[in-house]
C-alpha cells in the first residue's frame, strides 16, 4: 500500500513533532537558556519541577496529524484533551501555531517569548500544568479525569460542521463517567449534529500502575468497542517514521468514514444508526524521553508519567536532560531568533482553523441570546394567598416548552435529565420536541425522536458533561434532576464552577450561558421512596463556591419559580441552583407580587404578618415545604396567643443572607435589619441543613438570635408530614420554638411543651393506624380572611 505521506511531508511533520516535544520538555524543566545556546547548568533549571511528561508526546503527535487533516480538507475541528495533565503539549501546540501569542502577546514567537513560555509553566502565578481555561482552544479542564468524551459530544450536538477530536487516556477510560460516555453515540444525529472522533491513547500506565485496556488483547478491544457501536482503527508502534505513516493513513480513512455517514444521513439515503469510527493509538509512555534513569527503565513504564529526571544534585541527571533536549535537534527547528522555521510553521492551519483559535472553544463568541417567551403568560392565577393549588414544576414545564419552541430554528437550547423529565412534571416539552434517540425503536415507545432536543439518559454524569460541553461551545440548557442524586455530579459541578471562576478573569474568554440546575423530587416530598432519596446537601456544595459564580434560589411557589427561571435563562457565567417541588402545593403570590419578591430576594409577607413594625418574633422560611409549615405555624400561634405579633419573611434568593462584602446579592446590614429586626428572636424554617443558614449569617447582628430548623438526616418511608416531624421542621415544633423565645410568653412555655408532645403522640398513632396524615394536617389551608381574627386551633 502506498504511503499517504510523501518523504518531504514526513520529514516536515516529524520536525514539527520534535519541535513541540522540545517545547514541552522545556516547559517542565527550564527557566533560562531556552535554545540551549550554552551548556545546560543547574541555574537554568526550575527549583520545583512540576508537570507530566508521559502522555505529552502522544498528544503532540495527534495534534500534528490533525493539523494536516484540517489543512488538507479545510476542517472545523476542536481538540478535547482527556489526559489534561499533558498541558505542556497543548501550550506548545498553540504557541507554535500562533494562537497562544494572539491571546498573550508578551509570549512572543521568538527566543524571549520561548523563555517566558518555559518560565511561566507551573511557576507561581504563572500557568497551570494542566489544560485549563487559560489554555487557548480548550473547553475541558484537565485536572480531573473522566469527562472528556461527554464534553466532546456536548460540543458536537447542534454543530453540524464541527468535528471534535477527543483524546481519551487509557487511565481515564477506567472512570465510571468515561465508561458511560461511550454510549453518547446513541444520541448523536449525523443529519444535524457534528461528529466526535474518540481517540483512545494506550500508553500503558497510569501514575503508578498499568491500565486495564492496555493489558487486554486487540480482539477483546475490538469486541468491546463493537459492542459500544464503534468501528475501531488501530495504530501502534515505537518507530516514529512508521507511526507517522500509519497514523496519517488511519486518519484519512476515518475522515472518509465520517463524511460518508453524514452524507448518507443528510441526503436522506439512510436513517440507520451508524457505526462511528474511532482510533486506538498505542505508543510508549514518555516516548522519545529517557530510556533509563539511574539504571532503571523509564520510557514505556509508569515512571515516565510525571518528571523523569528530577535529581539535579546528580551531574548525570543534568547531562542526561541536556542530551534529551538536544536529541530533538533544536538548531534544525528554530532559527537564530528562536522562531520555528517557516517550512515547518507552514504546516499549521491559519485563522479560526487553528484548533487553538476555534471559536467553539470560546463559546461566548458564538452565543446567541435565547428568544424568550413572556413568562407571565404561564402564571398561576392566585386571587389571594393560599386560594389555589398547583404543581410548580408542571407550570414551569409549559414555560420551558415555549422556550424550546421559540428556539427550534436556532437549535441552541436543550433540556437534560436522567430519565426524569416526566417524573419531574416537565413533560409539556414533549409537545415541541421528543427525546433524542439513535438506538432501536419499538411500537410502545413514547416521545422518542431521532432529532429530539430532550436529552434523557440514566447517567447524571452524561447529562452534566453533555450540558457543560453544550454551554461552553456557545449554547443554552437546563439540567433537571432528583435532588438527592445530583450529588453524583458534585465533583463535575466543582470543576465547572472553578472553570467559570477563572474564565471570568481572562479578558479573551467571552461570557457563556449559565449552568442551570433544577432540583425537584426534593427531600420533603420523597416520603414514599424513603431515606435513600432524601438529601438536600447539594445546596451546601454550591454555597461553598466563589460568590461571583454561584446563585441559589428557593422559590416558594409556581409564580416565583417562573420569575426565577426566566432570570436564570437570561444570565451568563453563573451556576444557578433552583430547588422547587413538583407536588400540588398551595400558591401564595400572584405574578406581580412574585416578580417583586424575587427581585428583592427576600421580603416581608405583609399579608401573613401582624407585627405593626414591632414583632414579638420573626418567622422566616426558605423553600416550598418550609414555607407551608411556617405559615401553618403562624396560624397556630395566632390561635394559641391571640395578641402575638408576628412578622413573616420569605427568602427566595438564599445569598441575600450574606453581607454585601461576601456576595453581590447580599443585603446591606441596614436592609437586613429592616427585615429581621435588630433585637427580636428569629425562627427560620429552611429547606436544607440548618448549619448553612448559620454559616451565611454569622456576621449579621442577629446571628445569635437565629434559630434554624431544617433537614438533619432523619428520614424513612413514611407520610409527607412525618418527614417534617422527624426533622423537627413541622408547624407544631416551629410554633413551640417561637413561644419559647418570646420573653413575655414565658408563663405559657410549660403548657406549650405538654401540648406539643400530646400532638406528636397523636400524630404517630394516627399515621401508624391509618397510613396517612391527620385530617387537620391534610385539610389545612391559609384562612381566606387572613389573620384579621382569632384562629380556631385544637389544643
Amino acid at each position: 500500500m502506498q504511503n499517504p505521506l510523501s518523504p518531504h511531508q514526513l520529514q516536515r511533520m516529524d520536525a514539527y513533532w520534535r519541535a513541540s516535544n522540545y517545547l514541552s520538555v522545556g516547559q517542565i524543566y527550564l527557566r533560562d537558556n531556552p535554545l540551549l545556546e550554552k551548556p545546560l547548568e543547574r541555574a537554568h533549571i526550575k527549583p520545583r519541577l512540576l508537570g507530566h511528561w508521559g502522555t505529552t508526546p502522544g498528544l503532540n503527535l495527534l495534534y500534528v496529524h490533525l493539523n494536516r487533516l484540517i489543512k488538507q480538507h479545510d476542517l472545523n475541528m476542536l481538540f478535547m484533551t482527556g489526559p489534561g495533565h499533558g498541558g505542556p503539549a497543548l501550550l506548545a501546540q498553540t504557541y507554535l501555531e500562533g494562537s497562544y501569542t494572539e491571546r498573550y502577546p508578551a509570549v512572543e514567537r521568538n527566543r524571549h517569548g520561548m523563555a517566558r513560555l518555559f518560565r511561566q509553566f507551573s511557576w507561581p502565578y504563572g500557568v497551570p500544568s494542566h489544560v485549563a481555561p487559560e489554555t487557548p482552544g480548550s473547553i475541558h479542564e484537565g485536572g480531573e479525569l473522566g469527562y472528556s468524551l461527554a464534553h466532546a459530544f456536548g460540543a458536537a450536538f447542534d454543530n453540524p460542521d464541527l468535528i471534535v477530536a477527543c483524546v481519551v487516556g487509557d487511565g481515564e477510560a477506567e472512570t465510571g463517567a468515561l465508561a458511560a460516555s461511550w454510549h453518547s453515540n446513541k444520541f448523536l444525529n449525523p443529519a444535524h449534529d457534528g461528529a466526535v472522533l474518540p481517540i483512545l491513547h494506550l500508553n500503558g500506565f497510569k501514575i503508578a500502575n498499568p491500565t486495564l485496556l492496555s493489558r487486554i488483547t486487540r480482539e477483546e478491544l475490538i469486541d468491546l468497542f463493537h459492542g459500544y457501536g464503534y468501528e475501531p482503527w488501530f495504530v501502534e508502534g515505537n518507530d516514529p517514521l512508521v507511526v507517522h505513516q500509519d497514523l496519517a493513513g488511519a486518519f484519512d480513512r476515518i475522515l472518509a468514514s465520517i463524511r460518508a455517514i453524514q452524507e448518507a444521513a443528510r441526503s436522506g439515503q439512510s436513517d440507520a444508526r451508524p457505526r462511528w469510527p474511532m482510533l486506538v493509538l498505542r505508543t510508549p509512555k514518555g516516548w522519545t524521553g529517557p530510556d533509563f534513569v539511574d539504571g532503571v527503565q523509564v520510557e514505556g513504564t509508569w515512571r515516565a508519567h510525571q518528571v523523569p529526571l528530577a535529581q539535579f544534585d546528580k551531574p548525570a541527571h543534568l547531562a542526561q536532560l541536556e542530551a534529551w533536549m538536544r536529541s530533538y535537534k533544536p538548531e534544525e527547528l528554530f532559527d537564530d531568533d528562536g522562531r520555528l522555521r517557516e517550512e515547518y510553521a507552514a504546516l499549521a492551519p491559519t485563522g479560526h482553523r487553528r484548533m487553538g483559535s476555534n471559536p467553539h472553544a470560546n463559546g461566548g463568541e458564538l452565543l446567541k441570546p435565547l428568544v424568550m417567551p413572556h413568562f407571565r403568560e404561564h402564571a398561576v392565577d392566585v386571587p389571594q394567598p393560599g386560594a389555589v393549588e398547583a404543581e410548580a414544576t408542571r407550570v414551569l414545564g409549559t414555560f420551558l416548552r415555549e422556550v424550546m419552541r421559540l428556539n427550534l430554528s436556532q437549535r441552541n437550547f436543550r433540556l437534560f435529565g436522567p430519565d426524569e423529565t416526566a417524573s419531574n412534571r416537565l413533560d409539556a416539552v414533549y409537545e415541541v420536541s421528543g427525546k433524542a434517540w439513535q438506538a432501536g425503536f419499538e411500537a410502545h415507545d413514547n416521545h422518542l425522536s431521532a432529532d429530539g432536543r430532550v436529552m434523557e439518559v440514566l447517567s447524571e454524569h452524561l447529562c452534566e458533561g453533555w450540558l457543560e460541553g453544550y454551554l461552553l461551545s456557545g449554547r443554552h440548557g437546563v439540567f433537571s434532576c432528583y435532588e438527592a442524586f445530583i450529588h453524583i455530579v458534585d465533583s463535575m459541578f466543582n470543576q465547572h464552577a472553578k472553570w467559570l471562576k477563572v474564565s471570568r478573569h481572562i479578558p479573551w474568554r467571552a461570557p457563556v450561558a449559565s449552568l442551570n440546575y433544577l432540583l425537584t423530587s426534593h427531600v420533603w416530598r420523597q416520603d414514599h421512596n424513603g431515606f435513600s432519596h432524601q438529601d438536600p446537601g447539594f445546596i451546601d456544595i454550591v454555597a461553598n463556591k466563589k460568590a461571583e459564580v454561584v446563585r441559589i434560589y428557593l422559590p416558594p411557589d409556581a409564580n416565583c419559580l417562573l420569575s426565577v427561571a426566566d432570570h436564570c435563562l437570561r444570565s451568563r457565567d453563573y451556576v444557578n441552583l433552583i430547588v422547587a417541588g413538583k407536588q400540588p402545593e398551595w400558591q401564595w403570590l400572584d405574578i406581580d407580587a412574585a416578580v417583586m419578591h424575587c427581585a428583592a430576594g427576600a421580603s416581608i409577607w405583609e399579608w401573613a404578618s401582624n407585627d405593626d413594625g414591632d414583632p414579638d418574633v420573626v418567622m422566616v422560611c426558605a423553600g416550598d415545604v418550609p414555607t407551608l409549615e411556617c405559615l401553618a405555624a403562624v396560624t397556630l400561634l395566632r390561635g394559641y396567643l391571640p395578641d402575638i405579633r408576628i412578622r413573616v419573611v420569605n427568602v427566595v434568593d438564599l445569598m441575600v443572607l450574606q453581607p454585601q462584602s461576601e456576595h453581590p446579592h447580599g443585603l446591606s446590614d441596614r436592609d437586613f435589619d429592616a427585615l429581621f429586626t435588630s433585637g427580636k428572636p428569629v425562627v427560620f424554617a429552611f429547606h436544607g441543613y440548618p448549619s448553612l443558614i448559620h454559616k451565611l449569617t454569622y456576621r449579621r447582628s442577629c446571628s445569635d438570635r437565629i434559630h434554624v430548623r431544617g433537614y438533619k438526616d432523619e428520614g424513612t418511608t413514611t407520610t409527607p408530614f412525618d418527614m417534617v416531624v422527624l426533622n423537627n421542621l413541622d408547624r407544631y415544633q416551629l410554633a413551640l420554638d417561637a413561644i419559647m423565645r418570646i420573653p413575655r410568653f414565658n408563663k405559657y412555655v410549660g403548657h406549650a411543651i405538654e401540648r406539643y408532645w400530646s400532638i406528636m403522640e397523636r400524630h404517630k398513632l394516627y399515621i401508624s393506624e391509618h397510613g396517612e396524615d391527620m385530617p387537620e394536617v391534610r385539610s389545612w389551608r391559609w384562612p381566606a380572611h387572613g389573620l384579621a381574627g382569632k384562629q380556631a386551633v385544637e389544643v
